[in-house]
């Protein structure tokens, strides 16, 4: 008589936000991608990671170094538009290009159409 076949089990993949960043940045730094990418890159890795593939890595900080909120995966969209104050363009059209890839909230795409000029 064969033996059962024993289900293989994986082992959750745990890869910090901070060793994430760290390779993007460094990546960035050598020219083997763009800010752009390495943003892209990022937040795909998160969304990944909520649905299981990546484990525990999720960011608390935001986007990165250059995105300007902190924490935004984690936010409310009413959190989100308080935010919002203070923000030079740059910086709203780069929170409302990011929302539109992601999340796509109308409340804080609205919220950020109206304070861009």
């Amino acid at each position: 008589m064969s033996q059962p076949k024993r289900k293989r089990s994986l082992n959750p993949l745990v890869i910090t936000r901070e060793r994430i960043e760290e390779v993007l940045d460094d990546a960035v730094a050598r020219g083997r991608m763009t800010r752009d990418d390495a943003t892209e890159l990022f937040a795909e890795l998160v969304r990944r990671g909520r649905g299981g593939i990546v484990g525990t890595a999720r960011r608390a900080t935001g986007i990165g170094p250059a995105f300007p909120i902190s924490g935004y995966e984690d936010l409310t969209a009413a959190e989100v538009a308080e935010r919002l104050d203070g923000l030079n363009p740059a910086e709203l059209r780069q929170v409302r290009d990011h929302e539109r890839r992601n999340a796509n909230r109308k409340t804080v795409l609205s919220a950020v159409e109206r304070k861009l000029p």
